[in-house]
C-alpha cells in the first residue's frame, strides 16, 4: 500500500475522525468541534499522510512554527490500524524538511509514546518546562 504525504488543510471531521481512530482522542478535546476547528485553523504546518488509492486520512502532524528558529508539532496521529508503517517517522521527517533547517522541531510526548520517540532515535531535552491547560 502507497501513502501520499503533503502539506494541507484538513477537514475538521476527518481530523475528529484521526483522532479517534489513531487513540489521541482521550488526550485532546475530540467532541468539542469548534475548539478541535482551532485548533485546525490556527496551525501553520500540517502534513497528512493519506492512503495514495483513496485519499483516505491515516496520519496527520499539526504543528505551529516560525518558519526560521522554532517548531511545535503539538499532534502526531496515525490510525492505529496503520502503525508499524513508517507513517509517523514520515510526517516527522517532512515537517521537520518544511519547517526548515533553521527550526528546531520540540514536541510533547504523550506517556505511551516515549518509546517511539527513543526509537526514532529523537534527542530528548532535560530543558524542557511547562504550564499544563487547566481545561
Amino acid at each position: 500500500m502507497q501513502f501520499r504525504y503533503e502539506r494541507e488543510r484538513v477537514m475538521v471531521s476527518e481530523f475528529a475522525d484521526l483522532l479517534d481512530k489513531s487513540g489521541l482522542a482521550s488526550r485532546r478535546p475530540a467532541n468539542d468541534v469548534r475548539r478541535l476547528q482551532r485548533m485546525l485553523d490556527n496551525a501553520n504546518l500540517i502534513v497528512t499522510a493519506r492512503i495514495a488509492e483513496t485519499g483516505r486520512l491515516v496520519g496527520i502532524a499539526r504543528s505551529l512554527t516560525d518558519w526560521s528558529y522554532a517548531t511545535y508539532l503539538s499532534d502526531l496521529a496515525v490510525d492505529a490500524a496503520f502503525k508499524g508503517r513508517g507513517i509517523g517517522r514520515q510526517l516527522i521527517e517532512e515537517t521537520r524538511v518544511l519547517a526548515g533547517e533553521e527550526a528546531t522541531l520540540l514536541l510533547v510526548s504523550a506517556p505511551d509514546a516515549v518509546g517511539f520517540y527513543q526509537k526514532l532515535g529523537m534527542p530528548v531535552s532535560d530543558r524542557a518546562f511547562l504550564y499544563p491547560r487547566t481545561r
